[in-house]
């Protein structure tokens, strides 16, 4: 075979090479753009339902727009207003940490104790599992909110049950007294652990048994089992439910709107930050300062997962 042929024999093949790549090219090009326009419909609702919002409570917050009549800019004077003239932020801070740190865990440790109970080889237990998840499903819908507010009124069934027990023919409202009335939703909050109690079964049917096993040859207790075996690798999905929670804790309005009538509760007991929120933008219509205190509410929430994330390096752990 001549050198000609040789070189024309290697540029045949070159430009095969090349022609078959221009074709793939092509292909992932239509490929690409049939993936963009699938995604078409979801981007446009991120936009104009998500980041557009967002930014232009970004905007608004820096304003003193009222919904009605023209508005400026007054620069920071909404966040300097939270922090010195508004006893009532002050006030939602106080009640909204106090309901995050009590219900949170509270809900988890009920999870986590029914999660371990139903993970036992048991008659029906798919039932009970269903039946335990049930709240969760409920709990953040009106009815339940109104059915919670019948509950602990005056004469509802824990007064009906108390006199019972104690012969008290007078007892109070539980939902209209200042000291009692976040009692009441933290309850509600710590009834609504489904959805956490399903993720930690999942969790618990994880765990090797020979780890118990070998535990119980060497004498461990079942709560020495607990603490050494159990809550060590269970932790990443505690960290989970963890976040998750105080997130959704932080964000909770509809109990509190509608067991306190929209209120905020008697002294303002039950003013939840998002509480305040509403009544600020949409009773007062001071909307500029609604949107400060909700990027005010944003920032908190990332801070606590933050710190959440910071601690994690010293109790979650993974099997790596």
């Amino acid at each position: 075979m001549t050198t000609t042929s040789l070189v024309g024999s290697r540029h045949g093949r070159a430009a095969k090479a090349g022609s078959r790549g221009a074709s793939r090219s092509r292909r992932a090009r239509r490929a690409n753009l049939a993936g963009y326009a699938f995604l078409t419909p979801w981007l446009i609702g991120l936009t104009v339902f998500t980041i557009g919002p967002l930014l232009a409570s970004l905007v608004l917050s820096f304003t003193d727009y009222s919904l009605i009549g023209k508005f400026g800019f007054v620069g920071w004077s909404n966040y300097v207003k939270m922090l010195t003239a508004d006893s009532r932020y002050l006030t939602s801070l106080r009640v909204t940490f106090v309901y995050v740190l009590v219900s949170v865990p509270l809900q988890l440790v009920f999870a986590l104790l029914l999660a371990m109970l139903l993970n036992r080889p048991m008659r029906g237990v798919g039932w009970y599992r269903a039946a335990y998840y049930l709240p969760s499903l409920l709990g953040s819908s009106v009815a339940v909110a109104v059915m919670w507010r019948q509950v602990f009124g005056r004469g509802g069934v824990v007064n009906s049950i108390l006199g019972a027990i104690t012969g008290i023919e007078t007892l109070p409202n539980w939902v209209q007294q200042p000291s009692t009335s976040l009692l009441t939703l933290i309850l509600l909050r710590a009834w609504q652990f489904g959805a956490p109690m399903v993720i930690f079964l999942a969790g618990l049917k994880q765990i090797p048994r020979e780890y118990y096993e070998a535990a119980q040859v060497d004498g461990a207790s079942k709560a020495r089992q607990f603490f050494s075996i159990t809550i060590p690798m269970l932790s990443p999905v505690l960290f989970f439910n963890i976040v998750m929670q105080v997130i959704g804790a932080f964000q909770a309005f509809l109990p509190a709107y509608i067991v306190s009538g929209g209120s905020g509760g008697p002294a303002d007991s039950t003013l939840f930050y998002t509480l305040y929120i509403y009544q600020t933008g949409f009773s007062y219509f001071h909307m500029g300062y609604a949107s400060a205190l909700a990027w005010t509410l944003l920032v908190m929430i990332a801070g606590a997962t933050g710190l959440l994330f910071w601690t994690s390096r010293y109790w979650v752990h993974y099997q790596d």
